[in-house]
C-alpha cells in the first residue's frame, strides 16, 4: 500500500502525504517514493511547479518513522537503520537543491523529518494551526534532517532553544524565525492550494491572503538565556533567573530531555555553523547510527511513543553526569 499520492496538472506536480494513522510519519517507502518522484520531476519540462500537501487535516508530517527505527535498533539490525536514514537525508538534500519551485502547505504538526521536506524548500505556508516543533532530546536522539544545519542559521539563540527543549511554535512564530516563508489563515489555504493547482502564479495566489505576522516570541530573552552552547552555564542562567516563569519553564522542558542527547545537539549546533548542508547530513548520519544504539534512544522512544507514559528513565539523569568521551564519540569529534 502507498502512502503517497501524485497528480499532475496546469504544471504543478502535486505530492500528497496520505498516512493518517501516523500523522504522515515518513515511512522507509514513503521516502523512496517521495524521492524517486522529485527526480522524475526535476527532469519534467511539463511540471513547473511542485506543491507537498497533506491529507490529514491536523498533520501535515508528523516526523520520521521513530518506532521502526529503534524495532531495529532492539532487533540488533544497524544496517537498516543506517539505510533508512541515508534514504531520508538524501531526500532532504534534493528538496533543498530542487531546480523548480517546492511550495510546502503546513496546516498542522511538522515535526522533524516533516520539516526535512519541508523547510529545505523555497517556499514554506504555514498556517496558524501549524505547529513546528524538533522535539528529538525527549526521545534520546537530536535534531537531524539537516536541523543541525537550518538552526544555527535563525535568530540569536532560537535555534539551540528549539533544538534543546523541543519548543513548539505555531504558524507566525516559524515565520518570524525563518523557518516559513509566508502565512495565511487556515479558512483561505482551500483557495489558495486551488489556484496554484490551477497554475496560478504564486505570487498572485499568495498576494491576496497573506495573512499579518504577529508573534509574541520572547527573542530576546532567547538570545539571553540560549546563547551558550555550554549547557553547565545554559542550566545555570536559567536557574539563576529567580521569578522569571518562562525560564523556569525552560529548565522544565531541559529536564525531560534526555541529558546526553542535550550534550550531543549542542555540539552538534555548534560544528554546523561553520558546516554545508551536505556535511552537517553526513555528520548527522554518523551521529544517527550511535546514538541509536545507546540505551536512552529505546528508552525515550519507549516513553513517548510506544508506552506513552512520559516517564522515561535516561543514563545518566543529569547535564553534569554527562561522559564527554561519550559525547565527543556520538558526534564523532
Amino acid at each position: 500500500m502507498s502512502f503517497i499520492r501524485t497528480t499532475v496538472a496546469n504544471g504543478v506536480g502535486e505530492i500528497i502525504l496520505d498516512r493518517p494513522k501516523a500523522l504522515n510519519a515518513l515511512d522507509q517507502s514513503m521516502i523512496d517514493e517521495m524521492y524517486q518522484t522529485l527526480l522524475t520531476w526535476g527532469d519534467d519540462d511539463a511540471i513547473e511547479t511542485v506543491l507537498v500537501t497533506s491529507t490529514h487535516p491536523r498533520a501535515f508530517c508528523a516526523g520520521g518513522d521513530i518506532r521502526a527505527i529503534r524495532q531495529h535498533a532492539l532487533d540488533g539490525e544497524p544496517e537498516a537503520i543506517e539505510a533508512y536514514f541515508t534514504a531520508e537525508y538524501r531526500l532532504d538534500q534534493l528538496v533543498a537543491e530542487y531546480p523548480k519551485p517546492y511550495v510546502a502547505l503546513i496546516d498542522g504538526a511538522a515535526m522533524g523529518g516533516g520539516l526535512g521536506i519541508s523547510v529545505h524548500g523555497e517556499i514554506r505556508i504555514v498556517t496558524e494551526n501549524a505547529l513546528i516543533a524538533m522535539p528529538e532530546t525527549a526521545i534520546g536522539f537530536f535534531p537531524d534532517i539537516g536541523a543541525t544545519y537550518f538552526l544555527p542559521r535563525l535568530p540569536d539563540g532560537v535555534g539551540l532553544w528549539l533544538g534543546l527543549t523541543g519548543a513548539r511554535l505555531h504558524g507566525a512564530d516559524a515565520v518570524a524565525v525563518g523557518l516559513a516563508t509566508h502565512h495565511v489563515k487556515a479558512a483561505d489555504l482551500p483557495a489558495l492550494a486551488g489556484d496554484i493547482r490551477a497554475g496560478v502564479s504564486l505570487g498572485d495566489a499568495l498576494r491576496p491572503r497573506s495573512a499579518p505576522v504577529e508573534s509574541d516570541l520572547p527573542l530576546r530573552r532567547i538570545a539571553e538565556y540560549f546563547s551558550d552552547s555550554d549547557l553547565n552555564a545554559l542550566v545555570g542562567g536559567l536557574q539563576g533567573a529567580v521569578g522569571d516563569d518562562w525560564a523556569q519553564e525552560m529548565l522544565e522542558l531541559l529536564g525531560n530531555a534526555s541529558p546526553t542527547s542535550l550534550w550531543v545537539t549542542a555540539a552538534l549546533l555548534e560544528a554546523g555553523k561553520s558546516s554545508s548542508l551536505a556535511e552537517c547530513l553526513d555528520r548527522e548520519l554518523r551521529a544517527g547510527a550511535r546514538i541509536c544504539a545507546t540505551p536512552d534512544f529505546a528508552e525515550g522512544v519507549r516513553a513517548v511513543l510506544v508506552d506513552k507514559d512520559r516517564n522515561p528513565s535516561f543514563t545518566p539523569a543529569a547535564i553534569d553526569a554527562v561522559d564527554q568521551t561519550e559525547v565527543r564519540r556520538i558526534v564523532g569529534e
